[in-house]
């Protein structure tokens, strides 16, 4: 549902979304009235004192303007409750009615000051009455106040520009003029996304690359968001209902309709022992993390265990390790992987945006030179994340078309120079020249450590990567191809970073337009099933929807009306291509792509991995969507995934021969 409109803009609010706030309005307004009219009712013999009379006066004025106010939330809230997210018609006197509304904090302020003075005139009453009174005056400024925190987070400040033109676009002007106006548009939205942006991350430094990114990141942002005319609610209820949509199609789908991508029997050969790499590697990947990782994942006990290294001074055998803003993180390290201290070449903290921290170390038992990349743990990762145009790889390969993603590619190189022209990499290979080299990371990191093996493929042949729930949106074709002989990746379950790109988001976008326009229930109705879902379950064939498993060529009135200004990049068959900006090209991830899939049922509130998983090699396509799921963020979670790493390896050590389904998967009781 497009934003309404009022006071000649457009905010970020629906007049579907004052169901849940009115009926809490409702609910306090009416408790309020209540206690007013029960206070006046019990105490008014008590109000012949001096300034009784106002006071009396006061306590009937109050209970007639309350009165007035519920009746009017009443009426805002049974009109919000009609129609559906694209048919507004029957909401068409929301406007009115919050016109009204908002006319009638002008007496309840009046009558709270008016309060307010006559309690501070000292008026000789019963004690009762007087906190009666003065508990009122609290509550209707509390009252004005949070409706006016609420004004500002609604306030759409690109609202003065949408507001004049349809929600379907100015079709009536000509295609220069539309151009224009598009283009302004964009602009001003650019605009405001990067002052949220910088607002934000007031916190971290100003620098050029700084604000290179804040420029990419707003860019990102208002190039996604701009084309349509979604309000926050509507994308909730469109997450709800294609979380429903997409496990009714697994549900009813035959085993003969999935697709299947079977790897070779060279590649079904060593997946025992891609597995039993990928649970050894996975603890560098996750000490690159350094001690918030560690105490997560040991609460009890973690501080305890590297307290004594937090307060520890830097002696001469920390020297030795070199590296930078180390504090309680190298205790961490220790820890999580078993080592020593003299194992360790290099160990940095250093996080800016475009450079993240890394460490180096000799893993004895596999003979490795390990360069494990941290994942994303600061607003400068997020923002390094979110640099997502593409931009080529100068590589000293015979591949063609090197594109990767731009602040990814960046942070790579950030940590090339410090291996390459820091001599770290030569140092630790002067101390163990037979060991191979092997670059570990995981979401973030494992980006960075795919794109740095790529790098370095030319002076090390042998190096390998394990790469830990790496963003989809991270090489070219050419590349994604070029690294599956060297590089694998490990994904658990829905976790959404494996299937995030800007194509993937446009493809999700447009997903969430279908089912919206196609849905014959209220937004409240959706929401409140989609709550439900989440959290105890359902049967999801009870869809409030119109669309019966077909298709449509041709959009519905009431999707068009979600797009701003007619995007011509929109397309409406789900079987087209999408047309991504030039910025913007499809993006792959790296490697071959070992799944770990949960089987069977389990509890939505379950913190642990499910005790049964399917195993097997997966192909890039079977991520080309984003799956919702309330488990699609907390399978990214490196402390879930080393669970589920622990489960599976040692469930298949303890189980030699285990069955296997249709030669690809393996399943793990």
């Amino acid at each position: 549902m497009p934003g309404m409109v009022l006071f000649g803009r457009r905010w970020a609010i629906a007049s579907d979304d004052l169901v849940f706030p009115g009926v809490f309005e409702l609910f306090v307004r009416v408790l309020w009235w209540i206690g007013i009219l029960t206070l006046y009712l019990v105490h008014r013999g008590k109000l012949d004192c001096p300034g009784g009379v106002l006071l009396s006066s006061y306590l009937i004025v109050l209970i007639i303007l309350l009165a007035v106010i519920i009746g009017t939330v009443s009426a805002i809230v049974c009109v919000s409750m009609k129609g559906t997210i694209c048919n507004p018609g029957p909401r068409k006197s929301m406007s009115k009615l919050l016109y009204v509304r908002l006319a009638l904090f002008l007496p309840e302020m009046v009558w709270a000051s008016l309060g307010a003075a006559w309690i501070e005139d000292g008026v000789q009453c019963d004690r009762t009455v007087g906190n009666g009174i003065i508990a009122t005056v609290a509550v209707s400024w509390i009252t004005v106040a949070s409706t006016a925190v609420i004004i500002v987070i609604v306030f759409d400040p690109l609202g003065g520009k949408m507001a004049p033109y349809p929600p379907a676009g100015p079709h009536h002007l000509d295609s220069h003029e539309s151009s224009q106006l598009l283009n302004g548009l964009k602009t001003a939205a650019t605009s405001v996304w990067e002052t949220r942006i910088k607002f934000l991350c007031c916190c971290i430094g100003k620098d050029d690359r700084t604000r290179v990114a804040f420029s990419s990141t707003a860019e990102l942002f208002s190039t996604y968001f701009s084309d349509t005319d979604l309000v926050p609610s509507d994308i909730a209820a469109g997450l709800a209902l294609l979380h429903q949509q997409q496990d009714n199609i697994r549900n009813n789908q035959e085993p003969d309709q999935v697709v299947s991508h079977s790897p070779g029997s060279s590649q079904e050969a060593d997946l025992d022992a891609e597995l039993e790499n990928c649970h050894h590697y996975m603890q560098f990947a996750a000490a690159a993390y350094g001690w918030p990782l560690y105490i997560y994942r040991n609460p009890f006990t973690g501080l305890c265990r590297i307290g004594g290294d937090c307060c520890r001074s830097r002696t001469t055998d920390y020297d030795l390790v070199g590296g930078d803003q180390l504090t309680c993180h190298f205790g961490s390290i220790l820890q999580t992987t078993g080592l020593q201290y003299r194992d360790f070449i290099h160990v940095s903290f250093h996080d800016k945006v475009y450079e993240l921290p890394f460490l180096v170390a000799l893993d004895h038992r596999k003979e490795s030179v390990v360069v494990a990349v941290r994942g994303t743990m600061s607003l400068q990762d997020i923002l390094t994340d979110l640099s997502a145009e593409s931009e080529p790889l100068d590589l000293e390969c015979e591949v063609q078309d090197c594109w990767a993603h731009k602040g990814i590619s960046q942070a790579a190189r950030y940590v090339y120079r410090r291996l390459i022209n820091d001599g770290i990499l030569s140092q630790a290979f002067s101390i163990a020249p037979e060991y191979r080299l092997v670059i570990v990371g995981h979401s973030l990191g494992a980006g960075a450590a795919a794109l740095l093996t790529i790098m370095l493929r030319n002076p090390y042949p042998q190096v390998r990567c394990y790469a830990f729930s790496p963003p989809r949106g991270l090489l070219s074709k050419s590349l994604c191809e070029y690294s599956k002989t060297f590089i694998v990746s490990l994904v658990l379950g829905k976790d959404v970073i494996p299937r995030l790109s800007v194509t993937n988001l446009e493809d999700l976008k447009r997903r969430i337009l279908r089912v919206i326009a196609h849905c014959n229930k209220p937004k409240y109705k959706i929401l409140l099933r989609g709550c439900w879902y989440e959290l105890f379950g359902g049967h999801p064939e009870d869809l409030p929807t119109e669309l019966d498993g077909g298709d449509l060529t041709q959009p519905l009135l009431g999707e068009r009306s979600l797009l701003a200004h007619g995007s011509p990049a929109y397309s409406f068959s789900s079987d087209s291509p999408l047309e991504s900006p030039s910025k913007y090209p499809p993006l792959y991830p790296p490697g071959r792509i070992i799944h770990l899939e949960e089987v069977g049922t389990s509890g939505r509130f379950s913190c642990y991995p499910a005790a049964r998983y399917s195993v097997k090699w997966s192909h890039e396509s079977e991520f080309s969507k984003i799956l919702i799921g309330p488990k699609m963020l907390t399978d990214h979670m490196p402390d879930i995934l080393m669970r589920a790493l622990d489960s599976v390896v040692s469930d298949r050590a303890a189980c030699v021969s285990c069955p296997t389904q249709g030669g690809s998967s393996v399943d793990v009781a």
